[in-house]
């Protein structure tokens, strides 16, 4: 994985691969950016609280594409979802994401 996609997000093939899969977006933006604009079904949770509502991801089973504004602060969230388990990878910003959904 480079450094590029590693700050802003997988490729869209990966993203489509975990679409595919049933993944969940996990949207780690504030409740305010969220409230304003967020992927339907996208479950929320503010990167400030991920430690704390971890157990919500794992209980869904499922593959996690994590999103944001831009990709950082969704790479940060999908190195803590790895390290505790959680096949996650980082759909960087909220736009790229949508594109690949809509793709």
């Amino acid at each position: 994985m480079g450094i590029l996609s590693t700050l802003f997000g997988q490729s869209t093939n990966q993203l489509t691969e975990y679409i595919a899969k049933g993944a969940i977006y996990l949207d780690v933006r504030t409740e305010r950016e969220f409230n304003t604009n967020h992927i339907k079904k996208s479950l929320n949770i503010p990167l400030q609280e991920l430690l704390y509502r971890i157990d919500e991801i794992k209980k869904a089973g499922k593959p996690v594409i994590v999103y944001c504004a831009s990709g950082a602060r969704s790479s940060s969230a999908t190195r803590f979802l790895k390290q505790n388990g959680i096949d996650a990878i980082n759909g960087g910003g909220i736009s790229k994401v949508r594109n690949a959904i809509f793709s």
